[in-house]
């Protein structure tokens, strides 16, 4: 019984042993002991002399899946030679285009480039190779090959070279935010290698569907995910904030399919597109039966993951080496409670303003907008103590240069009279009071001035004006004295400035009457003529309206005029 135990215990060590080795060890190893590990155990139960080895392989079941290295396990490559489909030109031109816009002008050097020390030939390499590359990759992915994969690993490795180098010098800075990241979600660490083929590690990219950022999210979908969009901040760019929504945003895509190569081209084409796809091929889930049943433009994305992942893996392989990026190795991350530019900053710290966009490319307007809320505020570790040293300073230069908070509120009628116009050179502002019987092109006359420009200048829309309102008038400046005296003139003196007569002065010698008989008292009159009214006669003695004439009458019908009638006017002067 004692014997017994004792290779009980020796047999529980060595498949503890044996199970370490298959859940650590390359695909190569697997591969070459799959005969070894069926066979070891039936030699050593002979040895053992365990009289129910049923018993034991049962206890140690559970061992299995408490392993927590588990979900390392080595899947088969999918080899598949009946597939073959060629490189989108669109695919390779928003790649050149997203690299060029952003590295190419914005690299800074910030150490020696340590390429190959011998050129790259290129050559071409047998498919077993990458056949072979891939299974020695641990991951949760299947890693399919076929021709189609085959083409986006060339295009990575051969013919796009230095747009690759500049992106792996740039995973040095977003894939450890990234990897922190999907790890506290619990998602696998390939997933990093998806903004490489969304946006090729550019923050401020914008697609033609409108989807932007990193992880390229569309306006409707950054929304539903909590991410903040306005005038002022796009979260989309925000690499922290857009991670983890598009951490969220795979999680619910894989309770969908359960098939990560299905949710990577789910969260680049949409689940609808993948549904119908499955639906087209007859309800099968695999990622190349219904290849072609995807949209043509975007049914490469998987192909050109699986290409990344390779190349970000045997870079050195293709003799593939990181550019130098522009990126501090060390930043520090500051709340801001009230609203900062980005200029005010630059100005106290050694930090320019084009730099503080890189690392804060969320803030669309150089503005951090801490209206109601705190922003996070991203900077050189280096200069984080200079910026809470001087934060008085910062938050104060040039305040009201840069946030004029008067007119952020303003009361309408304050803002009629203050309305903003240019100001014509070499002129001066006068002022005139509307009279009753002017009219915008009476006015324009005789200042001499165009019509539009009376109505620009004081916003008149409709040629509607009203008595005692101020007009802004600019004329000569050595005129300005002559033109302020026209407040002063009748309308008669007015048009006589143009050359012309008062058109009524014709008619009052007919119809206006200055009674001299002591029975007739103090008034000036007038008698009614054939197609007059109240509004007619009015318009012939400045400053009289009608409801004065019918005042002074005491008229209550505006229609019961008769020709010949006589009306008092107004009081002799």
């Amino acid at each position: 019984m004692k014997k017994t135990t004792s290779m009980k215990f020796k047999y529980s060590l060595y498949s503890l042993a044996l199970i370490a080795s298959m859940a650590c060890s390359t695909s190569k190893t697997l591969v070459d002991n799959s005969s070894t590990a069926v066979d070891t155990p039936e030699v050593f139960a002979q040895e053992s002399e365990v009289e129910n080895p049923i018993i034991e392989e049962e206890d140690m079941t559970p061992a299995v899946e408490k392993d927590s290295l588990a979900f390392l396990r080595i899947n088969p490559v999918d080899v598949r030679w009946d597939l073959n489909d060629s490189i989108q030109p669109e695919f390779k031109s928003n790649l050149d285009k997203l690299v060029n816009a952003w590295y190419a002008e914005n690299s800074v050097k910030t150490r020696a480039y340590e390429g190959p020390e011998t050129k790259y030939k290129k050559e071409k390499l047998a498919d077993s190779i990458y056949i072979k590359r891939l299974q020695s990759i641990p991951s949760m992915f299947d890693l399919s090959y076929n021709k189609i994969v085959r083409n986006y690993i060339e295009l990575y490795t051969q013919r796009r070279r230095k747009q690759v180098e500049l992106m792996m010098g740039m995973s040095e800075y977003y894939f450890p935010i990234f990897e922190e990241i999907l790890d506290k979600e619990g998602l696998p660490q390939e997933l990093k290698y998806l903004p490489i083929i969304e946006s090729a590690l550019n923050p401020k990219a914008l697609s033609r569907a409108g989807a932007s950022g990193l992880w390229q999210f569309m306006y409707s979908t950054g929304k539903q995910y909590k991410l903040e969009v306005n005038s002022f901040v796009d979260d989309r760019r925000d690499p922290i904030k857009s991670s983890y929504a598009a951490a969220k945003f795979l999680k619910d895509l894989y309770k969908m399919y359960g098939n990560w190569p299905l949710v990577i081209a789910a969260y680049n084409c949409g689940p609808g597109n993948v549904n119908k796809a499955i639906r087209r091929s007859g309800g099968k889930k695999n990622y190349w039966d219904i290849y072609y049943r995807l949209p043509k433009e975007t049914r490469g994305y998987v192909p050109a993951f699986i290409a990344a992942l390779y190349s970000f893996n045997f870079h050195k392989e293709h003799g593939l080496y990181p550019r130098p990026n522009q990126f501090p190795e060390v930043c520090d991350t500051i709340m801001i409670k009230e609203q900062l530019h980005f200029d005010q900053i630059a100005q106290f710290t050694n930090v320019s303003k084009q730099k503080l966009r890189e690392l804060n490319p969320q803030y669309r307007a150089d503005i951090i907008p801490a209206f109601s809320k705190p922003y996070s505020l991203k900077i050189p570790f280096e200069s984080a103590l200079t910026f809470i040293d001087n934060q008085d300073s910062i938050t104060s230069y040039k305040k009201e240069y840069y946030f004029n908070l008067k007119d952020k509120l303003a009361n309408p009628r304050t803002r009629y009279q203050k309305y903003a116009h240019a100001v014509p050179k070499g002129k001066a502002k006068i002022y005139y009071k509307v009279k009753s019987g002017d009219a915008v092109g009476l006015i324009a006359s005789w200042f001499h001035v165009r019509t539009s420009d009376l109505r620009y200048w004081n916003n008149i829309r409709r040629n509607m004006i009203r008595v005692g309102q101020k007009l802004a008038v600019y004329v000569p400046k050595s005129k300005a004295s002559y033109y302020r005296s026209f407040n002063n003139m009748s309308k008669a003196q007015k048009q006589a400035t143009r050359g012309k007569s008062y058109v009524a002065s014709s008619k009052k010698k007919s119809g206006i009457k200055k009674s001299t008989s002591s029975g007739s008292g103090n008034y000036v009159y007038y008698t009614v003529r054939k197609n007059d009214n109240f509004w007619t006669i009015a318009k012939k003695f400045p400053g009289i309206s009608n409801y004065d004439i019918m005042r002074i009458n005491n008229i209550k019908n505006s229609r019961s005029l008769r020709v010949g009638q006589r009306l008092k006017i107004k009081e002799k002067s």
